[in-house]
């Protein structure tokens, strides 16, 4: 069912601190993504920027003052014409209150990059309207291997995307790596690790490579183009990862992201802590007292359809205590923060039957704490529960477990 993004807001009280915007436009759709891009052959970004520009006007009210964390993802949000930059910036600055942006140890603004995209011109222009992090595709360092991913790019491009970042006085840079390519082996993907950490880059998200469905890569799966990689060498490039990453001073802050300390992804952070956060931009998807809702994520649907500047909706979530308990409970799992159990009981006496409820919750928390390779004892308070790193390897299927206990 369709809806407006405007009409969900009437009834929330509090803002939000954070903001994602989605920009579309790629020049190659790479056959692992499953994220709402497209190859515009109609040269659209002229009339993307200013139904955008529009969007973020309408969505200004419903912020914090100031923003606290803005990520701009995609597509390709660096292929988007400097000029086009300039106009985004210069509204952003105009609407929201940017003023923590400008001082890195209060805000954080974060632009995700291609390596064959970036210039100095782009970066400069980014840096002054308040950017202050990038996040840089880099994926493999392996020529072959990202040729199955169908992800263009220059290896060597990478280290040159981060050294313009720093040259632009953008201090914080991400990089993004996949595993368990189909035919690629643990020395390779030490030697990926290698040439990561030879950046020195502060954070480093580190995904095994996930066959989403809809994809290319699914269906080049399926059609037998290549094998999957081996369960155990998957489990084995986890654990190396994070024995390779720990040792260089990056630590598991979630199960895929590695960060120094104090430079955790702060976006990020505001999503698995179910903060409220406002989306601009086809198939942005949103969340403020409860409600999650999607933009339509057709880039002709966002163009054409426009109230007062909110864009149509799909897939509205209105605010459920059981479901939003059950999805603040799967993502602190994944968290180095955890799972706080008084919180979650706290949050159970808001359930209708919350009597039977809690019961199974308590039950479900005491069989994670008995399995002692599960659960970190080391925690600061015997009512939080962390997972150890073999807790990690399988933190889907024990958040599984506790949302059953919901059910």
């Amino acid at each position: 069912m369709l809806g407006w993004a405007g009409d969900l807001f009437a009834g929330c009280q509090a803002k939000a601190a954070s903001l994602y915007i989605h920009v579309p436009f790629c020049f190659h759709k790479c056959h692992y993504c499953d994220f709402y891009s497209i190859v515009d052959t109609r040269d659209r970004q002229d009339a993307f920027t200013q139904r955008l520009v529009r969007e973020l006007r309408a969505l200004a009210p419903f912020a914090q003052r100031p923003l606290e964390t803005i990520f701009v993802g995609g597509g390709t949000p660096s292929l988007l014409r400097v000029d086009l930059w300039r106009e985004v910036l210069r509204v952003l600055a105009g609407e929201f209150d940017l003023s923590l942006m400008h001082d890195p140890s209060q805000g954080e603004f974060t632009v995700e990059c291609n390596p064959e995209t970036l210039t100095s011109e782009l970066l400069d222009t980014l840096r002054a309207g308040g950017v202050s992090r990038v996040s840089i595709g880099a994926q493999s360092f392996h020529a072959q291997h990202l040729k199955t991913l169908e992800r263009w790019h220059d290896p060597a491009n990478v280290a040159k995307a981060v050294a313009l970042a720093r040259a632009a006085g953008i201090h914080r840079q991400s990089l993004d790596l996949i595993y368990a390519i189909p035919g690629q082996s643990i020395a390779e993907l030490d030697a990926d690790l290698d040439a990561a950490l030879a950046l020195e880059t502060e954070h480093l998200s580190a995904y095994t490579l996930t066959y989403e469905p809809n994809t290319a890569m699914t269906a080049r799966l399926k059609k037998g183009e290549f094998r999957k990689a081996d369960e155990d060498l998957e489990a084995d490039m986890f654990e190396h990862v994070l024995s390779r990453l720990r040792a260089a001073g990056l630590d598991r802050y979630e199960v895929s992201n590695f960060a120094r300390p104090g430079a955790e992804c702060r976006h990020n952070l505001a999503y698995w802590r179910q903060r409220n956060w406002l989306a601009a931009g086809p198939s942005a998807s949103g969340h403020i007292d409860g409600h999650r809702w999607k933009n339509l994520p057709r880039l002709d649907d966002y163009l054409s359809r426009d109230r007062d500047g909110f864009a149509a909706i799909t897939d509205h979530e209105t605010p459920d205590p059981k479901r939003n308990l059950g999805e603040w409970i799967w993502t602190a799992l994944r968290t180095r923060e955890g799972l706080d159990a008084a919180s979650v009981f706290a949050r159970t006496e808001a359930l209708s039957d919350a009597g039977i409820i809690a019961p199974r919750l308590r039950a479900c928390i005491q069989r994670h704490r008995d399995a002692r390779n599960l659960y970190d004892p080391s925690s600061d308070t015997p009512e939080r529960i962390r997972l150890t790193d073999q807790g990690f390897l399988i933190a889907d299927r024990i958040a599984v477990d506790f949302l059953h206990a919901l059910d």
